[in-house]
């Protein structure tokens, strides 16, 4: 359990080098469609190393052949409507401000049970109110560091990111075999993604031109640190502990890291505003909720 800890905690911090990196490359200049279509460019050889360690390439090649439709549809739901309004959303407001916010996506996916044949959950219902109510009050605090038009933006950008994450990824998950691993998923999903990533980077280079070599490099680090270090973690976390519902739960309530390792981040390293006592509330709701609601799975 101690290394299982270890691993979830570790991976919560690496995922918040996301939130934290975008902001940076907002603050620089880097223009934040790069900086999306450049994690998932990065991303995809990565992905293509570990798959084909595994020797896992035929058969995801195979399983996309057999229906490209809907590997390219929830690919691009899951991954490009996800990840292009979550970057875009980190030009309005601080990092710890977005990274708080996006966990309503927990919310999300509890409402998206219906879709999948299942009841939604009473206990879950009930801390999903408590996350709601400290992004709420996240909210309302904010609006006194920022414009009330550009945080407006930032949370209907966060929304269509929260929804989409895990309605592209559960689509995905009930259409691939029992026999493919979450590696092989994830880059079948990556590679599927790619065709809405290379149109928007034709956007991105007609509008800004050309990235900087300082956007790619923190690109690739976001790509590295998040999309393979931190997932990996996460998951062979998640793996150690998935005969014990209770320890399960511990686990999955370690993401609430991401919320406190970005707030320090931010302000250490990108001289983040201090959220307000009402903030700083907010923000211990939502980490009290996303707590409640993995025990409440477990339970």
């Amino acid at each position: 359990m101690k290394k299982a800890l270890a691993y979830g905690i570790l991976g919560s911090l690496f995922f918040a080098f996301t939130f934290v990196f975008n902001r940076s490359m907002n603050l620089s200049g880097g223009y934040w469609l790069w900086s999306a279509c450049l994690r998932y460019f990065f991303t995809l050889p990565l992905m293509w190393l570990l798959v084909k360690r595994q020797r896992g390439m035929a058969q995801v090649m195979g399983e996309i052949k057999q229906n490209p439709f809907c590997w390219i549809l929830w690919s691009t739901v899951g991954f490009g409507l996800f990840y292009m309004p979550l970057t875009m959303a980190s030009v309005y407001g601080e990092s710890w401000f977005v990274a708080a916010t996006w966990q309503i996506t927990i919310v999300a996916g509890i409402l998206l049970t219906p879709l999948f044949g299942k009841k939604i959950p009473g206990k879950n219902l009930i801390w999903s109110g408590v996350i709601l109510a400290g992004i709420f009050l996240l909210q309302a605090a904010h609006l006194r560091l920022m414009q009330t038009q550009g945080m407006l933006q930032a949370f209907l950008l966060i929304l269509v990111a929260a929804f989409s994450y895990p309605l592209g990824n559960r689509k995905m998950m009930s259409h691939c075999p029992p026999s493919m691993t979450t590696v092989q998923r994830v880059f079948g999903m990556t590679l599927c993604s790619m065709p809405f990533w290379i149109l928007m980077a034709v956007i991105a280079g007609a509008k800004s031109g050309a990235p900087s070599g300082g956007q790619m490099l923190q690109s690739f680090i976001v790509a590295l640190f998040s999309g393979v270090i931190a997932t990996l973690l996460f998951f062979e976390a998640t793996n150690l502990t998935k005969h014990n519902a209770k320890q399960l739960a511990v686990i999955e309530a370690t993401q609430s890291g991401e919320v406190i390792f970005t707030l320090l981040g931010g302000i250490l390293f990108l001289g983040d505003a201090l959220p307000s006592a009402v903030g700083f509330f907010g923000i211990l709701l939502i980490v009290a909720g996303m707590v409640g609601n993995s025990f409440a799975s477990a339970g």
